[in-house]
């Protein structure tokens, strides 16, 4: 967007320089020529309350596009296990949007998590895990999520008040970690903003033998 036409409106969330010069950030159309601040704060008032989690032992680069997909889905926060630095250019610019804190160990993350009250839900494959499409999600939790190929570790699958994991249909062993994260986030905003539960299994295995 180039600078702003016209006579320029009145507010305090409005930035003076980006009026003046035009606005070319990555943000939707209803913050354009607002301050950042001003953006971060009505996007806090409105944040859902999921948590995620990223594992970060071996600099992921998927962290990013987590970060990226976390915003678009308003999380409450994102949290990074283990390194505290990551590739911020999958990211889009939006961590600057988007509040991340850094969690050294699992054990540390897991007495935040514990205080805070929210169900602590590990996404992954694993065997013993819960197909993420028959489990009901709670509001208040964090989904957490592992580096590309080792997963999430063992540590945290041990901690963890659930495993879960997404059906998948083909050959591939995996989908990016990334893809998953898109993917059980969207779940949630289904079951809390869309009040869409999944089926009892019951009534699934019902309906398929019908």
């Amino acid at each position: 967007m180039g600078p702003w036409q016209g006579e320029w409106p009145d507010g305090e969330h409005w930035d003076p320089e980006l009026l003046r010069t035009g606005d070319r950030r990555n943000v939707a159309d209803q913050y354009r020529y607002w301050r950042m601040d001003a953006i971060i704060a009505d996007l806090d008032a409105r944040r859902h309350a999921f948590h995620v989690a990223v594992e970060n032992w071996e600099h992921d680069f998927n962290i990013g596009s987590v970060v990226r997909t976390a915003n678009a889905f308003l999380a409450r926060e994102v949290h990074i296990i283990g390194r505290r630095r990551w590739n911020r250019r999958g990211a889009m610019v939006t961590d600057r949007y988007q509040h991340v804190s850094h969690h050294p160990s699992v054990a540390e993350f897991m007495n935040w998590a514990r205080q805070e009250g929210l169900a602590v839900l590990a996404i992954d494959n694993v065997p013993g895990s819960q197909l993420i499409e028959m489990f009901d999600l709670p509001e208040r939790c964090v989904l957490v999520f592992g580096q590309e190929g080792p997963g999430v570790s063992e540590d945290l699958v041990a901690e963890a008040d659930a495993v879960l994991a997404i059906e998948q249909f083909g050959s591939t062993r995996s989908i990016n970690a990334g893809a998953a994260a898109a993917v059980t986030m969207h779940a949630w905003i289904r079951r809390h903003v869309f009040e869409q539960r999944p089926a009892p299994s019951s009534d699934v295995r019902k309906g398929a033998g019908a």
